[in-house]
């Protein structure tokens, strides 16, 4: 059996799977509207992995300069600030962040990016 054989059958056998319908196949997925003056685009995938997860902000994400902002997850319109998950490393492109230890991504149903030095939220993403 040749290579080229054996490898178009694994294609057309993998093209019949269900697969999930999450952005990377990992996890819920939403995209940021600004809740201030402030510029907040692009979308946000929250990862659930064992016991915890993280906040993945995906490769269209952007943000104008904010004070402080950082990562957090909230629930029908209410951050929680005990999700809080990093300042906000990259103003632009694709990063992670952590969530703290015993927090259940299962919980939640938004991102937010939050300005802890204000207490305000700058944008929130309503997870799909």
């Amino acid at each position: 059996m040749n290579r080229r054989f054996v490898l178009a059958g694994l294609a057309a056998g993998v093209s019949g799977l269900a697969l999930p319908a999450f952005a990377g196949g990992h996890g819920r997925v939403g995209t940021f509207k600004s809740l201030r003056s402030y510029n907040v685009n692009g979308r946000a995938e929250l990862v659930k992995a064992g016991s915890g997860g993280t906040i993945e902000l995906l490769g269209d994400f952007s943000l104008d300069a904010a004070p402080d902002p950082k990562m957090a997850l909230g629930k029908d319109g209410k951050y929680d600030p005990a999700t809080l998950s990093g300042l906000v490393t990259k103003l632009k492109g694709a990063s992670t962040y952590k969530l703290p230890s015993g927090v259940n991504p299962d919980d939640y149903n938004e991102v937010w990016v939050w300005c802890e030095k204000f207490n305000v939220g700058l944008a929130v993403a309503k997870l799909r």
